[in-house]
Parts: structure tokens; C-alpha cells; sequence
């Protein structure tokens, strides 16, 4: 009898092949199972890596195990499994660029040391936005010394303009907040947005570092700009000079600016030292974002989220008007506890609309007066909430912010929300006058010798643009108060190139005042 018809006679349910696909599949356990104690992770596993002579990440002594006497102890550091528990402490656990010490350091941790209130002062405002800033300067694996540089910028105010026009807690300039996708418009500056000057700063500071190699070149680059360093490095290397921060020349206030960044360094590293008081900061986060989904005022913003509408500023500090848009802003930054609470009230608001101002679009070139009547505004208040001041007109396609009425009472698209620019032209102050006409004068030769536009003359004379005058008609003109009497060939460039600055030529400026000719503001007196 075959081998396989005894098993079969022993087990009548089972046949030969079930046995053998059995028995593979149990050398197949074994073998995975033998697999999973050797190794105990996969080969790039951060922290599961193992390889000779380690255990799961950890080193293991060749050999055999060796007595430790209860001296020995104490001399063996052991690392902490524990977060900090304050946020002071983990900025100094991340500390790594390279130490600054010169006579400017001691200096300026002499200035900050016998200012206890300043420092107070700034450490207090900087607890709103620290931990999101050393979360980030993490996730990038950048030194966490740069958390510290609003300190030196803004004092981590993010409502801070300098004399230069740069704005923010990190100080960007218009033109480099544009180049890092930092919207300047009339209803918001992401200058100085938390979440997105933070973000433009440090993809700033991360290509200067790029560039340089050296944080305190790339500290000096981001204060006085990338081009200025590169210059001086080079006049450096031809002259045979050394090129480190210390070696270049620099101006003064970049020369400081290190120095002030590392005695900051220096006392929050060990405020002891220089009886200095850091405000508890503990570690975790102390905003979320919320989103919204309608245009919202900023006062009702703040009273669905129960918070005081400083603190809101504080924390949306890129509003430039009292309501949000929810298309350019579509989400806002509220205290970790009262997130919750704004969203609940927000659903349950029930007293009408959530926003009380608008966008409007001029839609031709037109003064206050004008706006004020189509949007329904008294012109003061216009003027006021616009910045439009006198004697200015607000150009085509400006966007002004006006009250929400019925008739607009959509909430603003993203292309407003996005690109509202407000644009003002000096207005034209006019005076009445008449000249004569010469022998076969026509409406055209007339508003070319007087640099109008020849709809304008027709218009002032109640004829067509194809009229021709008799020698000696009386022609009444419209022309800026500045300009040369009646009969000379031309309004005096001075005249025409002050309502249109700048103006590369005569000849330019009149080209300008030919457009605008048919929407000059005709006034009856001189102003």
C-alpha cells in the first residue's frame, strides 16, 4: 500500500496534498515569527533601526557585562524622556548656532538688563505667538535662537511700522512681503498675519542660510539684504580679508544686529545671571485656527469668541478694516478656549447680518462727492474710513469700503477680497475763460493748441467735434488756473505736469491730459 492511501485510511476528510499545503504554511509562520525577533523594526526606521551592537536603537558593549560600583553612576548622562514643560526651555534645548562674544554683546546685554520693564513688556506679548513660531523653526529643523528675533525686530509687535515702511513682528519690507506671497491690500496686510509672516520669514531666513552657510551672515543678509553681504564678502575676498559677520564692513546698525540677537540669547539662556524674570510660558499651543465661512465685523468677531477685541487684534493683526473677508481670510486665530465658544454662537447668532460693511467698485474716475452719493455715505465719513483726502480723485476701479445694504448684500468675491486697491489722482482745478478763434479754427486745432480733448471743447460749446469757428468767435475753455493766458500755444508744462506726475515730457504730460480731459472736475472758482 502507498504511503498516502495509510494516511488516508488514518483521516478518511483529509487527503495527501491538504496535509502538505499545511505543513507549508506553518514553516511559513515559523519563519516570519523568527524574523520578528531579530529584528524588531524595519531597516529606516528612525527608531526602530537596529545593526551590530544595538538593541533597538540603543548601543550595546561588546563583550561581557561589567560591574557599575555605585560610583559610577552619577557619571553617565542620561537623556530626558520628558517634553519640557515650559516653552523657555525648549527654545534653549534647541539652541544651535554658533555663539557671538564681543565687546557689542556684553554691551547690549548691559542695555536689556537694566530695562526690566522692556523685557517684561516683550516677553508678555511674545507669549501669544511663541510656541507656533518654535513649532515651525522644529518642523524646518532651524536653530531655535530665531524664535527670539521679533525681539530684535518689533518686539513682537505685530502691528510695528518702521520709518522704512517695513511692517510686522518680522519687519518685511512691501516689496520683499510681495515677493513672499504676502498680500498688501486695502482690506488686509499679511505682513502681519501670524501665521503667514511667520512662514515668509522663516522661507526667507532658510534661503539666505542657503546662500551664505552662516546663520550670523544670513542674520546680517536679512537686515540689510542679500545683495549688500554678497557685495561686501566679495570686496572682502578680493582685498584677501577674512569674510566671517565680524570681518566685513558693515553699516552700524547691522552691526549690531547679532549682538543684540545673542545678548537676548544669552538672558533667556540664564536670566539669573542677569536678574532678569521670564513670564511662565507654558508649552502648548495657545491659538487655533477657526474657519469662517461669511464676512464678519471684527467687534462681532470678537464678542461670538468672548475674548476682549484687543487680544483679537492681537491675534489677527493683518485686518486693516473693521470686517474680515471670509474669501482673502478664511480663517481667524482665537485663544485655544474660546475657539469652541465662537463657533457655537457663531452658528446660533440669529440677529441678522454678520457683516455691516462692504466692498464698492468705482466704476469711473469720480471725487468723494460723487462716491459718496452712489454708495449713500455722508462725503465726510467717505473721506474718513477711505483715506481719501481733499482735492484727490478716486480713480476707476478702486475699491472703497462703504456700509452693507440691501442693494449689496453679498458677501465680496475672492478677487476683491485679494486685490482691493484704492487709487487717487490729484483733481483738477479748472477755471472758466474764452479765447478767439483764428482764421479757419476748428474744434480739433483748438484742443490740440490748448492740450484738451476735442470732445471737451465740442462739449463746452454746445457744437460737434467736426465744428469748425468763424475768425473771432468767443470759444469757451476749461483750463487749470496755472496755465499761460488765453492765446499761448499751450498750457504751461508746470500746470500739466503737476495734476500728472511723473511725466517723462511735456508732450507725455498733454497726452495724459487729452484722456482725462472728459472727466476733469469743472470748478467756477479758483481754489
Amino acid at each position: 500500500m502507498m504511503p498516502h492511501s495509510r494516511i488516508a485510511s488514518f483521516s478518511p476528510s483529509f487527503s495527501f496534498p491538504n496535509v502538505r499545503l499545511v505543513s507549508l504554511s506553518l514553516l511559513l509562520v515559523m519563519s516570519v515569527l523568527a524574523g520578528c525577533a531579530t529584528k524588531p523594526g524595519l531597516p529606516d526606521d528612525p527608531v526602530l533601526a537596529t545593526g551590530p551592537g544595538s538593541v533597538a536603537g540603543q548601543h550595546v558593549p561588546k563583550g561581557p557585562l561589567r560591574t557599575i560600583t555605585p560610583g559610577q553612576i552619577g557619571s553617565h548622562s542620561i537623556a530626558s524622556t520628558e517634553p519640557p514643560k515650559e516653552l523657555w526651555d525648549r527654545i534653549r534645548r534647541g539652541f544651535a548656532m554658533p555663539d557671538l562674544q564681543n565687546e557689542l554683546v556684553t554691551d547690549r546685554e548691559q542695555w536689556y538688563a537694566s530695562r526690566p520693564d522692556y523685557i517684561q513688556r516683550m516677553t508678555e506679548r511674545s507669549s501669544k505667538y511663541l510656541f507656533h513660531i518654535v513649532e515651525e523653526l522644529e518642523r524646518r529643523q532651524m536653530p531655535t535662537e530665531l524664535a527670539l528675533l521679533p525681539f530684535i525686530e518689533s518686539a513682537f509687535n505685530p502691528q510695528a511700522v518702521s520709518s522704512a515702511k517695513a511692517a510686522g513682528m518680522w519687519q518685511f519690507m512691501p516689496a520683499t512681503g510681495k515677493y513672499f506671497e504676502l498680500k498688501q491690500n486695502v482690506f488686509r496686510d499679511d505682513r502681519r498675519d501670524v501665521l503667514a509672516s511667520t512662514r515668509a520669514a522663516l522661507d526667507y531666513l532658510q534661503k539666505l542660510y542657503g546662500m551664505f552657510g552662516d546663520w550670523h551672515l544670513a542674520l546680517a543678509a536679512y537686515n540689510w539684504g542679500e545683495g549688500s553681504v554678497g557685495r561686501a564678502i566679495a570686496k572682502n575676498q578680493k582685498a584677501g580679508l577674512g569674510t566671517s559677520y565680524e570681518e566685513l564692513n558693515m553699516p552700524a546698525e547691522t552691526r549690531l544686529y547679532v549682538p543684540k540677537l545673542q545678548a537676548v540669547k544669552n538672558i533667556v539662556a540664564h536670566p539669573e545671571a542677569f536678574s532678569a524674570e521670564l513670564p511662565l510660558i507654558e508649552n502648548h499651543p495657545y491659538f487655533q485656527q477657526v474657519q469662517i465661512s461669511r464676512d464678519i465685523d471684527v467687534a462681532l468677531a470678537a464678542r461670538l469668541a468672548d475674548v476682549q477685541i484687543e487680544d483679537f487684534k492681537a491675534l489677527n493683526p493683518s485686518a486693516r478694516r473693521p470686517v474680515i473677508l471670509a474669501a482673502g481670510t478664511p480663517q481667524i486665530l482665537l485663544p485655544w478656549d474660546n475657539a469652541l465658544v465662537f463657533q457655537r454662537n457663531f452658528a446660533a447668532y440669529s440677529q441678522g447680518q454678520y457683516a455691516s460693511w462692504t466692498a464698492w467698485t468705482a466704476p469711473s474716475t469720480m471725487n468723494a462727492t460723487e462716491a459718496a452719493r452712489h454708495t449713500g455715505m455722508n462725503e465726510s465719513e467717505l473721506r474718513s474710513m477711505n483715506n481719501i483726502p481733499p482735492r484727490m480723485l478716486i480713480k476707476a476701479g478702486s475699491t472703497l469700503l462703504v456700509p452693507r445694504t440691501a442693494l449689496m448684500a453679498n458677501d465680496v468675491s475672492s478677487q476683491v477680497a485679494d486685490n482691493a486697491q484704492v487709487s487717487l489722482a490729484p483733481e483738477i482745478v479748472t477755471r472758466r475763460t474764452t479765447v478767439k478763434a483764428r482764421k479757419g479754427e476748428s474744434v480739433t486745432s483748438i484742443a490740440s493748441r490748448y492740450g484738451v480733448a476735442a470732445a471737451s471743447v465740442a462739449g463746452w460749446n454746445n457744437v460737434s467735434v467736426n465744428s469748425s469757428f468763424k475768425k473771432g468767435h468767443q470759444i469757451v475753455l476749461h483750463l487749470p488756473f496755472s496755465a499761460r493766458s488765453a492765446g499761448s500755444a499751450r498750457p504751461a508744462r508746470s500746470a500739466v505736469r503737476s495734476v500728472h506726475q511723473p511725466a517723462s515730457s511735456g508732450r507725455t504730460a498733454i497726452k495724459a491730459e487729452k484722456r482725462s480731459a472728459s472727466k476733469t472736475i469743472v470748478k467756477s472758482k479758483k481754489r
